[in-house]
């Protein structure tokens, strides 16, 4: 009897395994189960505004030729020619895009140049060197944000700058910090291990967009597959494993897995993928797979992290910000990456964003603005209306950005929402009017993702990334192999966290069961 697949799971791993496994000539029967209504996994455009917004995976990072994603846009012709370019596939980008970004402070000062670029330039020069520790023996810190602090109050204390020049280079330091927290989906660079940053692969070429949004390349793998074989809105209860499974309808023939669905149904299968997220396994891998899983799993999947990084997107009536600004940058004046206060979520959740992005270009977007934050203080904003977080983050801008358009004397609001009471301060313009419309991504709140990428947390290493990957039963044993396989950024050592990490995994999980099945599929082919 043809050998049978499930793949848990229609996002870019599912869908790039199932692709792989057609195009390898796979001999058996193929189903793709996914939990919720649509393709995609935390790929996901939506309709906003004059067009579509990025809820999760927005950027080709790295788009070059060692780029699978790249490569595979590039095949279906889903780019524009300044991200095709030869020049752009080259540039070798140490931590992010160039852009035209604008500083403005808590008390609604612009910051020029003359102060901001010696900052960005020594943060990058410390990043860098954060990621030189991958291959040393020993390393100067356990996490990321203890190395980056020790080294920041050593370059601190040769500064000879007055007190409050001294003070903002520190405030803009701790907004490089809520950037890379963003980056890393980390509540806080004192959780990213620092020996193992430094394996995770930062390809070439400057960071791009689909634009025709993500789904674009969602759609065109989705055209690959036959029609009718995703079954959505059927969440998987559990994997039972290493068993002997029979149906009513294959009495001849038992099989060593057996998916159990949310709905009653069961599905009897040779081979089972996962690629639910690494925050789907952590709350439910007692249950979730039966045998439970090894103990070198458990303890990866308990030892790594995987953080939140929410999106809130603004559209204005018409646009309040410079038409060449690309970033507005916050940088709170009271803070210094060098104190540890946490905030009070309830009253400062908003702190955490490091600035907003304005979307380009306009005539796609609309006038678009996007505000980013991480951790904990993601975790609540997701917990609060779309007008607590609407009228929060208009006296935010207002504060920031209001004193160089109107000279006006400072206010003070006190704004009063169903759960939190907001006391702001700003200085000038409250002309900025509120944006006319929001929309935000929920990932923490999402039953089957619960948050939105991996990263290798204190006390983990890329050896765990390895074990969460590793099929069962493991290579030890004795039972038919290949039962249960793991794809999904979360188990790719060099780009967790990426979309092109999650179309590898897809791809390899797919070659190893091509490879399994080739001599049996070489023997049909001569009979």
């Amino acid at each position: 009897m043809a050998p049978s697949v499930v793949i848990v799971g229609c996002g870019i791993a599912g869908l790039a395994a199932a692709g792989r496994l057609l195009q390898g000539g796979f001999p058996g029967r193929l189903r793709l189960l996914e939990a919720g209504d649509r393709s995609g996994g935390r790929a996901w455009s939506r309709e906003f505004a004059e067009g579509l917004v990025e809820a999760g995976a927005q950027w080709i990072h790295g788009p070059s030729k060692q780029n699978a994603v790249f490569q595979l846009a590039s095949q279906y012709d889903l780019l524009d020619e300044e991200a095709m370019s030869e020049e752009n596939q080259a540039v070798q980008m140490d931590r992010l895009p160039p852009d035209v970004s604008t500083y403005y402070t808590s008390s609604g000062k612009r910051l020029g140049s003359e102060i901001t670029a010696p900052v960005e330039e020594l943060y990058s020069a410390l990043y860098l060197k954060s990621r030189e520790f991958f291959h040393s023996k020993t390393e100067p810190a356990h996490s990321l944000g203890e190395f980056l602090k020790h080294e920041i109050a050593r370059c601190a204390e040769e500064w000879k700058d007055d007190v409050e020049t001294c003070n903002l280079k520190l405030a803009l330091l701790n907004g490089e910090f809520k950037l890379d927290c963003c980056i890393s989906g980390t509540d806080s660079l004192d959780l990213v291990a620092l020996q193992p940053f430094g394996e995770y692969v930062s390809l070439p070429g400057i960071d791009c967009v689909f634009p025709g949004g993500f789904k674009s390349l969602i759609d065109a793998m989705m055209k690959s597959l036959p029609k009718d074989i995703v079954s959505y809105n059927k969440p998987v209860k559990c994997i039972h494993w290493n068993g002997s499974f029979k149906t009513s309808e294959t009495q001849e023939h038992s099989y060593p897995v057996l998916v159990e669905c949310e709905d009653g149904e069961t599905i009897p299968a040779d081979h089972v993928i996962v690629t639910v997220s690494l925050g789907f396994l952590k709350e439910h891998y007692q249950t979730f797979i039966r045998p439970p899983l090894p103990d070198s799993k458990i303890n990866s999947i308990q030892k790594l992290g995987f953080g939140t990084n929410s999106k809130i997107f603004l559209e204005f009536e018409k646009p309040f910000w410079e038409p060449e600004c690309q970033l507005i940058r916050l940088v709170w004046e009271d803070e210094s990456p060098l104190l540890s206060k946490r905030p009070d979520l309830q009253k400062e959740w908003f702190r955490k964003i490091f600035g907003f992005i304005v979307l380009q270009p306009m005539e796609r977007h609309g006038h678009v603005l996007l505000a980013v934050l991480a951790g904990e203080e993601a975790n609540f904003m997701e917990s609060l209306s779309d007008s607590e977080v609407k009228n929060c983050l208009t006296q935010v801008l207002r504060r920031f950005t209001g004193t160089f358009s109107n000279n006006i004397m400072a206010m003070c609001q006190i704004l009063t929402t169903a759960q939190s009471t907001y006391k702001l301060f700003y200085l000038g313009n409250p002309l900025i009017p509120q944006p006319k419309d929001i929309i935000r991504s929920k990932w923490y709140s999402d039953q089957y993702t619960k948050g939105s990428y991996t990263y290798t947390a204190v006390g983990s290493s890329g050896d765990d990334i390895d074990a969460i990957a590793q099929p069962l039963p493991l290579a030890s044993t004795k039972a038919q192999p290949l039962q249960v396989l793991f794809a999904g950024e979360a188990t790719h050592r060099a780009f967790y966290s990426t979309t092109h990490g999650a179309l590898e995994s897809g791809w390899r999980e797919a070659d190893r069961l091509n490879d399994h099945y080739l001599p049996f599929s070489s023997m049909n082919a001569k009979l």
